[in-house]
């Protein structure tokens, strides 16, 4: 299927409004629109900033490290919410379709959610993922960057109304996600695109990202 991943999202969009019940379609809306006002654009690590070192595990549990894998050209980290939003799983497929063109441009790609590495096993099979999917715990890395926010009360019970129970997927009970956001670093770990949008809705332009490779 040759369609961008805006004209997938699209699409998602209109199944979702039709299934989803007003109130929670409200509530999610609500919930963006008071991340908007934290400025988490600019309060957040910015291009020409140096990424902390990070130690992290993969699907396996083997360590994956960034000056490792620095060695050997450009990363780009996408960070994803987790496996149960349908928007992270619709970007990291679209990601997985791109992945030798990321190859090609001599990058390597990882992928990086707060979820348990048992979930993220099971998200890469069940996608055909062939990129390191890696747990943050506790978001501690994504805090580093300033791109973790806490999901408001008002909005839980809905998830919770969806069956996404967050501690079971993170293995903590404090509700803390990142934003979706997708950062290029050169062999210097030096921020050279970034990609960042509150609304989980709104998910980076690949052409654009393998641009800037």
């Amino acid at each position: 299927m040759n369609t961008t991943l805006s004209m997938q999202i699209e699409q998602l969009n209109r199944e979702l409004s039709s299934q989803l019940p007003q109130e929670i379609v409200e509530a999610f809306a609500e919930s963006i629109e008071d991340l908007k006002s934290k400025k988490m654009q600019e309060n957040s690590i910015q291009i020409g900033e140096e990424i902390p070192e990070f130690s992290l595990p993969n699907t396996q549990g083997e360590i994956i490290n960034s000056v490792e894998v620095s060695k050997n050209g450009k990363i780009i980290l996408a960070f994803y919410r987790g496996s149960w939003c349908p928007y992270c799983n619709l970007e990291l497929k679209f990601l997985q379709d791109n992945l030798s063109r990321i190859k090609d441009k001599n990058a390597v790609l990882l992928a990086i959610s707060p979820q348990s590495p048992e979930h993220s096993l099971v998200l890469a099979e069940k996608n055909n993922l062939e990129f390191e999917i890696l747990t943050d715990t506790d978001n501690a890395f994504a805090e580093k960057l300033g791109i973790v926010f806490q999901l408001q009360d008002f909005v839980l019970p809905y998830y919770q109304a969806l069956g996404i129970h967050l501690s079971d997927y993170n293995k903590n009970n404090d509700n803390k996600l990142p934003v979706p956001a997708v950062f290029v670093i050169d062999e210097n770990r030096i921020v050279t695109y970034k990609f960042l949008d509150v609304n989980y809705m709104s998910r980076v332009n690949v052409e654009e990202l393998i641009e800037a490779l």
